[in-house]
C-alpha cells in the first residue's frame, strides 16, 4: 500500500509541475513616431494553412489604418504593424496580449467610440444587442447579469488561453459558471 501511495503522489507532483504556467514576453513595442513605410494590403506570408485577419488600428499610432496579421495575432502585434505608438502614450488601458478577430478595431491611446461603449447592463446603446463572448471587455462582461469581475476575468483569460469562443456552451468550462447561470446568460450574448 505505502508503494502505491508513493506512486500516486509522484505521478501528481509530475501532472501539476507539468501543467505548470509558463511566462510569455510580450512583443517589444515600438514608440518612435518616425517617418515610416506606409502599411502595405498585401497579407503576409504564412506557412502551412495559416488564416490571415485584418485589423483596424486608430488613434496615437504612426501609422493607423488596416493591418493584416495571421491568425493568433494578439493587440501587441496590431500596435506593431501600424508602426508602433506614439511617445508618451498610455498602454496600460490596453490589453496587448488579448488575441485579435478578424474585422476587430483596436484603440490606442484613444477612448472607443460611444457606440462601442457598454451601456449600464454591459448592452450597447439601445439594450438589444449582445454582448460578444469575442470581443467584449471584462467591464461589458461584468455588467452581465450574475457575472462579477472575477467571472469576466476567467471569461477573458480563457479566450486568451483558448482563442475565440466557438459555443455559448463553452462558458460551462469557467469555474463559476453553472448550468443556471449559462442558461440565463444565453440570452445576453453572443460569438
Amino acid at each position: 500500500m505505502a508503494v502505491v501511495a508513493v506512486l500516486a503522489v509522484a505521478t501528481t507532483a509530475l501532472l501539476v509541475w507539468q501543467d505548470r504556467p509558463t511566462r510569455e514576453t510580450a512583443p517589444e513595442l515600438s514608440q518612435s513616431a518616425g517617418p515610416a513605410a506606409p502599411p502595405t494590403t498585401k497579407p503576409p506570408a504564412t506557412t502551412g494553412a495559416g488564416a490571415t485577419l485584418v485589423v483596424s488600428v486608430v488613434g496615437r499610432v504612426t501609422r493607423p489604418g488596416l493591418v493584416t496579421l495571421t491568425e493568433g495575432a494578439r493587440v501587441a502585434d496590431a500596435v506593431q504593424a501600424a508602426g508602433g505608438a506614439h511617445p508618451n502614450v498610455d498602454l496600460n488601458g490596453l490589453n496587448l496580449a488579448r488575441r485579435l478577430t478578424d474585422g476587430e478595431q483596436v484603440h490606442v491611446g484613444i477612448p472607443p467610440p460611444p457606440e462601442q461603449l457598454p451601456d449600464s447592463q454591459g448592452l450597447p446603446p439601445g439594450g438589444t444587442a449582445k454582448v460578444s463572448l469575442n470581443n467584449a471587455t471584462t467591464a461589458a462582461l461584468d455588467a452581465l447579469p450574475g457575472v462579477g469581475p472575477v467571472t469576466a476575468q476567467r471569461i477573458v483569460q480563457w479566450r486568451t488561453k483558448h482563442g475565440r469562443f466557438t459555443s455559448i456552451d463553452q462558458l460551462r468550462e469557467i469555474e463559476g459558471i453553472g448550468e443556471s447561470r449559462l442558461a440565463r446568460l444565453r440570452e445576453l450574448v453572443s460569438l
